[in-house]
């Protein structure tokens, strides 16, 4: 049974050990925010899932990245609130859900969405958003429950499986082997997890120097790093972050052996990126309807040229 908290003026159950605020703290002084969304949960097999909702009209689901949360889609969300009801969620074990999953591979958590969307929730002919590590749940949630989603967009996450094996993938970056290892990240991350996100964040941004580039600007303002660090400095929500990067072998397995899914599909990705990305898209998703690179974007999309990437969004979402 969902629970509504937030702007009715409920009051949240206690913050996890460790965590400096509570679920809502980017957004309680928020007025214009808290008239139009809501903080919600609702338990899925052992898991309390957050997710944020606001808007009317056919349901539109956003799946967050690493290291982020819900709040990586606060500056787009009231646009595509005016076209649809929003469903903004932080992933089983992420962000201010607590509880474990049974696994963090994206099958899993795409099982465990789906317990939250139809099961919990009710909703069919989904319109589905994910980025990122969350657009590996998304490209699974698509494939299992085809029925279920009318729309799929895919930003900026190349997919390991048919065409890229999770070996390979790590040779990306330096951070993907890092998080891949067992305890290390936690230990040499735990006692500054923020001086880490903040350092993580400009590398693989616009300019950055994942991108070729000799340094980027921060991407984001102190006040979304606190919250996107709010979370992460729970133990448990850190150690899940780095979870999802140790089930990307059997992620690749997951995704060898999926249907392929001809759900109409959007593929946004950062600027010179796209050649290497829809390669790895392609054996899961055989309708890819549109693909486009972000201009003057690196990783953080929505957040990078927001104005693009919620244009991007409208039209194609409003496609039958």
């Amino acid at each position: 049974m969902a629970v509504l908290l937030g702007a009715l003026g409920c009051t949240a159950s206690p913050a996890p050990p460790g965590d400096s605020g509570a679920f809502d703290s980017a957004t309680r002084a928020d007025a214009e925010f808290n008239r139009r969304f809501t903080h919600e949960f609702a338990d899925v097999d052992g898991v309390r899932m957050h997710y944020v909702k606001g808007g009317t009209g056919k349901p539109l689901v956003l799946l967050h990245g690493w290291p982020q949360s819900w709040y990586e889609w606060r500056g787009i969300m009231p646009e595509l609130a005016d076209e649809y009801t929003v469903y903004a969620l932080d992933l089983p074990g992420l962000g201010d859900s607590t509880g474990s999953p049974s696994g963090y591979d994206k099958s899993t958590l795409a099982r465990y969405v789906h317990g939250l969307l139809v099961d919990e929730l009710g909703l069919s002919d989904i319109r589905l958003v994910a980025h990122d590590l969350g657009a590996g749940v998304g490209v699974q949630y698509a494939s299992q429950f085809p029925g279920e989603v009318v729309r799929y967009a895919h930003l900026d996450y190349p997919v390991p499986g048919p065409a890229l094996s999770a070996a390979t993938y790590r040779t990306f970056s330096w951070h993907l082997a890092f998080h891949d290892q067992e305890d290390v990240p936690e230990a040499l991350v735990d006692d500054d997890v923020r001086e880490y996100l903040a350092l993580f964040y400009p590398r693989v941004a616009y300019g950055g120097i994942a991108f070729g580039g000799k340094g980027a600007p921060p991407p984001f303002t102190d006040e979304q790093v606190d919250e996107f660090a709010r979370t992460y400095q729970r133990p448990q929500v850190l150690k899940g972050g780095f979870e999802l990067y140790r089930t990307l072998d059997q992620d690749e397995r997951d995704n060898i052996a999926a249907r392929p899914t001809d759900v109409p599909t959007l593929l946004m990705s950062a600027e010179g990126t796209l050649a290497s990305t829809r390669p790895t898209l392609e054996p899961l998703t055989t309708n890819i309807q549109r693909a486009v690179e972000v201009p003057r974007s690196g990783h953080w999309l929505p957040e990078e040229n927001p104005d693009f990437v919620t244009g991007e969004l409208l039209a194609f979402l409003a496609g039958s």
